[in-house]
This record gives structure tokens, C-alpha cells and sequence, in this order.
């Protein structure tokens, strides 16, 4: 795995403007199965991506995902939520916030999750 890249990155595209979503609040939580771990946090950048996550001193991403190889099966469940009551205007859109939850194997690298986001409808993929 590359070390100088995050195991889990997005990005948002808002498809009412067909532009990068800047400055939305996205958090990054382990459900299993260590979890719910405290979430891991950032703001997407001026490409709607993000690339580093922060957390609680101590706690890294990179870091769960060596400790992984303690717990039998390697099997994760991580949950993206998207803050898009904030970005949007709880008013202008019918989100207060999209939730994704996604399987993770350690062993299969790198895990990019796109969001094609609009006021009234969100699809997603894995990404590469």
C-alpha cells in the first residue's frame, strides 16, 4: 500500500453547478470491527476531494489498517457521511446529510469513494 496516500479518499461532484463540491464537512467513522471508532474528519478542498484525514491525537487511518492483521478475517465496514444540509442549505436540498457505508478489505489497496451529488439525488462507486 502506498504510505504517502490515505487507504480511504472521495471526492464530491455537485451535479446542480457540474462542480467540485468545496469546503463540505465529510467524516470518516470504523464501524468493524473495532467499532464505531471516533471519526476521522476533513473538508473537502477546492477539487471536492479529500486526500488527509484528521483525528484525535494518536489516531490515524493508516494506523487501523496495520493493525488490522490482529483481527481474523481482515473485514472492515466504514460509514462516509457528507455533510450536505451545511453545504447545500437546509432549505435548498432533501439531505441533511448522505451516509456511506462500504466494505473494506485491507489487502485490496487503495479505496476511492466519488460522490455524484445534486439538492435531490446522490449516486456513488468505487472509485480508483
Amino acid at each position: 500500500m502506498d504510505k504517502a496516500r490515505e487507504p480511504i479518499t472521495c471526492h464530491v461532484l455537485n451535479l446542480a453547478t457540474g462542480l467540485p463540491a468545496a469546503e463540505m464537512n465529510v467524516s470518516l467513522t470504523l464501524l468493524t470491527p473495532f467499532g464505531p471508532s471516533t471519526p476521522l474528519t476533513a473538508v473537502t478542498s477546492s477539487d471536492g476531494r479529500i486526500n488527509q484525514w484528521n483525528g484525535e491525537a494518536g489516531s490515524s487511518l493508516s494506523e487501523i489498517f496495520d493493525n488490522l492483521h490482529e483481527h481474523d478475517g481482515g473485514q472492515m465496514v466504514w460509514s462516509l457521511k457528507f455533510d450536505t444540509g451545511s453545504y447545500f442549505g437546509i432549505d435548498q436540498t432533501f439531505f441533511p446529510e448522505v451516509e456511506v457505508k462500504f466494505f473494506v478489505d485491507a489487502k485490496s489497496g487503495h479505496y476511492h469513494v466519488p460522490l455524484l451529488l445534486g439538492p435531490w439525488s446522490f449516486t456513488t462507486y468505487r472509485g480508483s
